[in-house]
């Protein structure tokens, strides 16, 4: 009795029976319903297309907003980089709205600038709730790990689609939900391999979201013994979502991941080089032997570029865009106003950008990936801990993959991946934040000396 009754006394102190529900939580809500529901579902009874992920966010912004007039909800307070960029971002773009607006504008383009705008504050919701929500690096953590578990769903759905041909997300219609007009083609044939979309709407949105999640399961895998967990899980989820990158056949995703690489292997150590180039090998030689020809399919993507009808087809309309940004080069015409099947599609963000907000929407789309960078690039240089370091490291890897995407395709008319940029960029900032709070903690409760310790001064 004597001996058990201590043990007993440690765990329930050291280890809580439960975890109070916080913004890390809504947060874990938040990035499964954006991962794992289909893009074509929208929810009924709304006067515009909103996805459940745009409506979450929406509430986030809510909770958010009134959170900041307590001091006992736990939400955080004070200056952060990856914030200040994030309130530039709103601002600017609600200012090219009312731009766009004071002047006429067809009633079509009206109602997609109202809902483009709305889509925006959505996003800003899930950004401000990473940064000022996520409390922790415990949190942060649970957060990051969501998201991988997120993309093992994503990932498992696209390569049922790819192996069998069944798609799993017919069957992942809600009654409050309902389809959009958007066709979503379960598989799509490219160069003789078929591709497939998961539960995204286009089979390279699959693939960038693929490239994005990957190095966070890989980055717990190498780190999941200094935690005392087994890596195993990890290495099987980031072989899992690198087939799911495969399925996809997308050379944007190609591009981003090897984006992500390049970024990864000059932040690590040599010894981390070798290891991560002996599983790149190991796991190509798997593709190789299970997929015939996928490899091949890849290669060819990229030399056949130059007779690539899709590439010509992105390349033709620079024309049409740079007369049209030429018009209003510096607000553009607004927001969401350039769509198809109206307006010619430009798959490049960038070119859309220019058109839709001119030069002030490229500086801020632009500004708040650098920040975000930025964000984990400093808390990587502030932060002691190999874990951390690393983790930052991963994040500034990551959220950069939005520069190279938006050259191949109109990123941000992409539902999810757009969601998950803005997760990652907030990711950035709540790292930021917990590294910088961490450095200030022990200087604010150092105790001061006593007073009959302190000198006296001598008349």
């Amino acid at each position: 009795m004597t001996t058990a009754s201590p043990r007993i006394q440690i765990a329930s102190l050291d280890t809580p029976l439960y975890q109070r529900a916080d913004g890390a939580t809504l947060m874990c809500v938040y990035v499964m319903v954006i991962l794992l529901t289909p893009a074509r579902l929208i929810l009924r009874g709304l006067p515009m297309s909103l996805t459940p992920a745009d409506v979450l966010g929406l509430f986030t912004i809510t909770l958010w907003f009134c959170a900041h007039f307590t001091t006992t909800l736990g939400i955080a307070k004070g200056p952060n980089a990856v914030r200040r960029g994030m309130f530039t971002y709103g601002f600017a773009l609600l200012f090219v709205y009312g731009y766009a607006t004071f002047a006429y504008l067809p009633s079509d383009e009206l109602n997609s600038a109202d809902h483009s705008l709305v889509l925006v504050v959505a996003n800003l919701g899930l950004a401000l709730g990473m940064v000022d929500g996520v409390r922790g690096r415990e949190r942060l953590d649970f957060v990051l790990k969501a998201m991988v578990v997120a993309g093992v769903g994503m990932a498992f759905i696209g390569g049922v689609q790819w192996i069998s041909g069944i798609d799993l997300t017919v069957y992942m219609e809600l009654p409050i939900l309902h389809a959009n007009d958007v066709v979503v083609q379960a598989v799509e044939a490219r160069s003789g391999i078929q591709r497939v979309p998961a539960t995204t709407g286009h089979p390279i949105e699959f693939g960038v979201i693929m490239a994005m999640i990957l190095p966070f399961a890989v980055h717990y895998g190498f780190h999941a013994r200094d935690r005392g967990e087994s890596p195993r899980r990890w290495w099987i989820a980031a072989v899992m979502i690198a087939m799911g990158l495969m399925f996809a056949v997308s050379r944007s995703g190609i591009l981003a991941i090897a984006t992500v690489g390049i970024v990864l292997f000059i932040g690590w150590s040599g010894r981390r080089r070798l290891q991560a180039m002996g599983v790149v090998g190991a796991f190509l030689v798997v593709v190789q032997v299970l997929f015939p020809g996928l490899l091949g399919t890849f290669y060819n993507l990229f030399t056949s570029i130059g007779s690539d009808d899709s590439v010509r087809y992105r390349v033709h309309d620079y024309p049409n865009a740079t007369a049209e940004f030429l018009r209003r080069p510096w607000f553009g015409r607004g927001i969401g106003t350039w769509y198809a099947p109206k307006h010619q599609v430009f798959d490049n963000q960038y070119l859309l950008t220019l058109v839709e907000a001119g030069i002030v929407g490229i500086t801020v789309l632009v500004g708040i990936v650098l920040i975000a960078a930025y964000g984990a690039s400093k808390a990587r240089y502030l932060s002691v801990d190999p874990r951390d370091r690393n983790l930052a490291l991963t994040l500034a890897a990551t959220a950069i993959v939005p520069l190279v995407g938006a050259v191949t395709f109109d990123l941000l008319a992409f539902p999810q991946v757009t969601a998950l940029m803005f997760f990652l960029i907030g990711a950035c900032g709540a790292m930021l934040r917990i590294v910088e709070d961490e450095r200030k903690r022990p200087r604010q409760q150092a105790p001061s000396a006593p007073r009959w310790d302190r000198p006296v001064a001598r008349r």
